[in-house]
């Protein structure tokens, strides 16, 4: 009896001593609204790994995050100039196409090798599309055109700004006839300038970003600046919302799915992007959240079945109006320029 207690004894402390085993994970971070909660547990189901599922906001809070600790997460979703941005950063992992089939045959070409990632080694592109303004119909004197609306004193306090430095700023450029990328300083202020003075002028009913696409909806401003994929799902909902890109052009912008450096579970990794790249699964996530698929076979199984969506310039832009648009790039190295200009205009009166 004392050998059994003592062998008992031995083995509770040796197994004591080793590492608790650990279910097989990946750790997300995501944007708000932005993936299908049925892709999530579909791919729990068939792979037995558990998602540990995290959002963000805007890029910068994002970037603050995996800046302080990388390790921490698996998968990111930053946009184009925020990967271009953590590859010079050496914070990003390449990623193993290897284990990668779907991404590899799905993706469309142009996106493939896009300027922020000139190799294709560290981002897949899981969603794309435009910046422009979603207005109501009933609200404003004529069909928007430009961005001057939107500084327009006959909609005071009607206009709904975007809480994001990066697109704000880069419309208001546009507006201006500078590139969304410049590094002039007196176009960067002329830009200032002119969003304090549509503050001032009471024009701005609220800074936000995910609530925008459910107050347009319940009808609480003219118009509010917008991703094209929220328009879509707003106007899915009220026939008197249109979305436009204006004449003096905007942002495409790209987010991609991406491995930070170190990232504790990098084969699970490789099996999630993997798993979105999927055309179903791709389609699942484009009918959820309303925003352009780069997967070829999604966009052919939407051909087959809903060919009117393809038509649909909000959710596919054309080759014109993507013409007029331009990535954003990384501004990391004039960061304190745009930090405080936008300190400026946020506390404005």
């Amino acid at each position: 009896m004392k050998k059994v207690l003592a062998f008992a004894l031995a083995l509770s402390m040796l197994l004591a001593a080793l590492p608790a085993f650990a279910a097989e994970e990946v750790n997300v971070f995501n944007w708000e609204d932005y993936i299908c909660e049925d892709a999530i547990n579909l791919f729990e189901a068939e792979t037995g790994i558990k998602v540990n599922y995290m959002r963000f906001t805007t890029n910068e809070d994002m970037l603050v995050q995996v800046e302080n600790d990388p390790k921490s997460y698996d998968v990111i979703f930053p946009s184009d100039y925020i990967i271009e941005r953590l590859i010079a950063e050496d914070l990003l992992e390449k990623l193993d196409y290897s284990q990668l089939p779907n991404a590899t045959e799905n993706t469309l070409d142009w996106l493939k090798t896009a300027d922020y990632d000139p190799t294709g080694e560290y981002s897949v592109p899981y969603m794309w599309g435009t910046v422009g303004i979603l207005y109501n119909k009933t609200m404003v004197s004529a069909p928007i055109t430009s961005w001057t609306a939107m500084w327009d004193e006959q909609y005071y306090d009607n206009v709904f700004m975007m809480d994001s430095i990066r697109d704000t700023l880069g419309v208001t450029l546009k507006m201006l006839g500078y590139s969304m990328n410049t590094r002039d300083k007196d176009a960067l202020n002329q830009a200032k300038e002119k969003l304090i003075e549509q503050k001032k002028a009471g024009i701005v009913k609220a800074y936000q970003v995910d609530e925008t696409k459910d107050k347009m909806i319940a009808g609480e401003a003219a118009m509010g600046l917008m991703w094209s994929g929220d328009a879509a799902y707003a106007m899915s909902y009220s026939d008197d919302l249109a979305y436009v890109v204006p004449e003096e052009g905007s942002n495409v912008w790209v987010d991609g799915l991406c491995v930070p450096k170190g990232a504790k579970n990098y084969d699970n990794a490789m099996k999630f992007i993997n798993f979105l790249c999927r055309p179903d699964v791709a389609l699942m996530n484009f009918e959820e959240i309303y925003y352009c698929t780069p997967n070829k076979g999604a966009i052919e199984m939407i051909r087959a079945e809903q060919p009117e969506l393809l038509e649909d310039e909000t959710l596919f832009p054309t080759d014109e109006t993507v013409a007029r648009c331009e990535f954003f790039h990384d501004i990391s190295k004039d960061i304190q320029t745009y930090n405080r200009i936008w300190l400026a205009v946020k506390s404005a009166r």
